[in-house]
């Protein structure tokens, strides 16, 4: 993903901390047979209609495209995240699964000043409407199912009190991959076998009488050109689980029908096992993962508490 303007990017992040209030780890209750270790909340306030009026109350001047400069009366406050579409685009659609070219100012709206702006850099950042504002339902939902040439007015008050005034111009789009992409890797003797359908869907043979070694295996079985994974980045995934012990698949995205998104890799938020197994991986790696269940679901209620796992994980995009 190309970089983004840091400081906007923390500004988006601390508001966005507001939404995801109340996460916990689930690992003593988690019923469920997939990756996550986390309940993230979902009571998310809408905006009342001071929130409209007040967001109403900006002026924008300076056309789609162009670096805008807004003007409002200053400290400026809403209650839940709020959005004003201030031009409809002409151009292609961006859908759940788009990589959106998109410029951005922010401003600090408790003094008016102006926190970041990327019209000064040279290219349009990119963002991935699935990942990069999956936090974010107010501004995901603004954003999807609107054309190329859009500009949105949003606003968001952090958890700190900090109201920040957006303006979001999307330049262009295109679509994000549905499988890894790279080059075919030769897996170790010895391992699960992968094959892939035509759409890349796996599905895997378990050798007769194999058992996970007691340290993870992270075997790469396509090697992507993209960037190499980081820890605490949002990570797009497409991936399938089975157990050692049967080589019953217990969960797929493939089967769930979309891409999975892990919040903050490395923090906790999805089992150990990939936590340590995707980061330093490249974008559009597929990995085999054998997972210990020291490193699963091990000591929690879970259905797969006494399973060490076999995963393969397309990682499709990270940022």
């Amino acid at each position: 993903m190309k970089h983004r303007t840091s400081r906007a990017v923390t500004a988006l992040t601390i508001a966005t901390a507001l939404l995801l209030a109340g996460c916990g780890s689930s690992s003593d209750d988690d019923a469920t047979a997939t990756p996550s270790a986390t309940d993230a909340a979902t009571d998310v306030p809408t905006p009342t209609a001071e929130d409209i009026a007040a967001l109403d109350a900006v002026t924008v001047t300076g056309d789609a495209g162009s670096e805008p400069t807004l003007e409002f009366t200053a400290p400026l406050t809403v209650s839940a995240p709020t959005v004003r579409v201030l031009d409809e685009g002409t151009g292609e659609d961006m859908t759940e699964t788009s990589l959106a070219s998109m410029h951005s100012v922010v401003y600090n709206a408790g003094d008016g000043s102006v926190v970041d702006s990327s019209w000064a850099e040279p290219a349009a950042p990119e963002w991935d409407l699935a990942t990069d504002f999956s936090g974010v339902p107010a501004l995901q939902e603004a954003l999807v199912g609107k054309k190329v040439g859009t500009r949105i007015l949003f606003a968001q008050t952090a958890t700190d009190g900090t109201t920040y005034l957006y303006v979001f111009d999307s330049v262009s789009v295109r679509d994000t991959p549905t499988r890894a992409d790279g080059e075919a890797v030769a897996p170790a003797e010895g391992l699960p076998t992968v094959t892939l359908d035509d759409t890349g869907k796996p599905s895997i043979e378990i050798p007769e009488g194999y058992t996970a070694p007691a340290d993870l295996v992270v075997q790469p079985l396509i090697k992507g050109t993209g960037p190499v994974v980081e820890a605490g980045q949002n990570v797009q995934v497409q991936y399938s689980g089975w157990k050692v012990s049967d080589g019953e698949q217990f969960d797929s995205s493939w089967e769930n029908g979309s891409p999975f998104v892990v919040n903050n890799l490395g923090s906790g938020a999805v089992i150990a096992g990939w936590d340590q197994g995707l980061v330093g991986q490249t974008v559009g790696s597929q990995v085999l993962l054998v997972i210990p269940k020291s490193l699963a679901y091990e000591g929690s209620q879970n259905d797969l508490a006494d399973e060490d796992l076999v995963f393969v994980v397309d990682i499709l995009r990270a940022g």
